[in-house]
């Protein structure tokens, strides 16, 4: 296997994780839109890193990795760097709370609506940008 077809199934596994997120959604369970969202983000992101050659590290927020070898991306990817960074640190900061909550923090009960909206919305442009990176395999 090489870091190509590894980032090629990281998308592909981004890609299809997305379906999950109106369902999530549809059921109010808001919390579990956010934590699926950051996963997404994650998987699609060290997608990238891998197809420009950069091993990604064993951590959930790689974001900033993208802005440090912004050099190394096409223009039209390269622009929503900033952006991509952004929503990787917002939902990796999301991630416990809304995956394990806290005795004061209920995250069926904190997570709202637009919060899930946001998280899925977010996922969604991740992904849509990595495909503008990574090409699909050839059968």
């Amino acid at each position: 296997m090489t870091s190509t077809t590894l980032a090629q199934s990281y998308l592909l596994k981004a890609t299809k994780r997305l379906k999950i997120l109106p369902v999530l959604f549809g059921e109010e369970a808001y919390s579990d839109v956010i934590s699926e969202a950051q996963e997404i983000v994650e998987l699609a992101l060290k997608g990238m890193l891998r197809w420009i050659g950069v091993d990604p590290p064993k951590q959930h927020d790689v974001g900033y990795l993208l802005v440090e070898f912004q050099d190394r991306l096409p223009p039209e990817v390269s622009r929503e760097a900033q952006r991509l960074a952004q929503i990787s640190r917002w939902l990796r900061k999301e991630r416990e709370f809304a995956f394990y909550g806290d005795v004061d923090f209920i995250p069926t009960e904190e997570y709202t609506r637009e919060d899930a909206a946001r998280a899925m919305d977010d996922a969604r442009f991740t992904v849509q940008v990595a495909a503008l990176l990574i090409r699909p395999q050839e059968n």
